[in-house]
């Protein structure tokens, strides 16, 4: 073998060498729509944290759509390292598929799930359409806003928290069912997505409100500036939460499973738990829900177990093809 064969040989195996550890240093977090300013901000903070504590640079990138069609996504491919969606059924489906660990929501406190959040309204500014709780939704000249259940985590807890709001004022399963199936009369389009959601209802001007997360209040104001829409919280709503994990197929090729590990663990910190609370996304620390008490109004709100079980429950009953909302919802009816 010459020298310069040599050369070349030795300067592709440091090439190759070279791009493992930068792999290894790099993360990808797949996550869902309306949390890309919380992952921007927290990001900056891991990143400044590990360089910190173990003298390593790291990068992390961030992909953002509707949490169920993320999931799918990694499902069929795409190598996050990590994911951060709105709903433990999305987690559960890759978990299902052995992409994530099956005990997947033992592996970090809270069930995995760092922060929570409530879905209320949004409604134009001066609310001309004076909406003030559920009842408001069906009225006939309210046009309603929200995310297709099948692509959103945002959307499928639209739809419990004004099923399970009609049960909490006593309403019977059939019911509620009756008044779902009104709302979504309401409903001129569904959207994909959270960020798709809040552009429909504030580009397009479509609809009269919007039902969607809490910190989606924060993030409107960011991007379209304070004095376009109003918050309306109605008179109670359901608690959600946003599940994480790490993505075992990609880690055990990537060998980034402890960085993975450490992402997803610094987001139960403090310094983590007040960036999320500075995005209207409620921390579990107690003492910050005090601190942050103004943003977080008071606001009676019920679990997913109490009315359906567990949100797998609640996807095959609700969701999957030929489920409650495919005969509730047909649209042009």
């Amino acid at each position: 073998m010459t020298s310069l064969k040599i050369k070349t040989l030795l300067a592709a195996v440091a090439l190759a060498a070279s791009g493992a550890a930068s792999a290894q240093n790099q993360l990808l977090n797949v996550s869902y729509d309306v949390a890309r300013e919380f992952y921007k901000d927290y990001n900056t903070a891991f990143v400044a944290h590990y360089k910190k504590t173990k003298g390593v640079d790291v990068k992390v990138d961030q992909s953002h759509a509707g949490s169920s069609a993320q999931a799918r996504a990694v499902n069929d491919g795409l190598a996050a390292d990590v994911v951060t969606f709105n709903t433990t059924t999305d987690v559960q489906f890759l978990a299902d598929n052995g992409v994530v660990a099956k005990d997947w929501a033992k592996k970090f406190p809270f069930d995995a799930a760092p922060t929570t959040s409530t879905m209320l309204f949004l409604v134009r500014q001066g609310n001309p359409k004076n909406i003030k709780d559920w009842d408001d939704l069906v009225r006939p000249d309210v046009k309603v806003v929200v995310v297709n259940p099948k692509t959103g985590g945002n959307g499928r807890y639209a739809y419990l928290a004004a099923w399970g709001s009609a049960r909490e004022q006593g309403a019977s399963e059939a019911q509620a069912a009756e008044y779902v199936a009104k709302l979504y009369k309401n409903v001129p389009v569904l959207a994909k997505g959270g960020r798709d959601a809040t552009a429909t209802f504030l580009q397009r001007n479509i609809g009269d409100v919007l039902i969607t997360f809490e910190s989606e209040v924060v993030s409107v104001e960011r991007e379209f500036g304070k004095g376009k829409v109003e918050a309306v919280y109605p008179s109670v709503s359901i608690t959600t939460e946003n599940p994480v994990a790490v993505v075992e197929r990609t880690v055990g090729k990537k060998g980034t499973a402890e960085l993975a590990k450490a992402y997803l663990d610094y987001l139960y910190s403090d310094e983590a738990q007040e960036i999320a609370a500075r995005h209207a996304i409620r921390p579990r620390s107690e003492a910050l829900l005090k601190k942050y008490q103004a943003q977080f109004k008071p606001i009676p709100q019920f679990t997913v177990a109490k009315y359906f079980g567990s949100l797998n429950e609640a996807q095959k009953v609700h969701f999957n093809d030929g489920g409650q909302f495919d005969k509730l919802y047909q649209p042009g009816r």
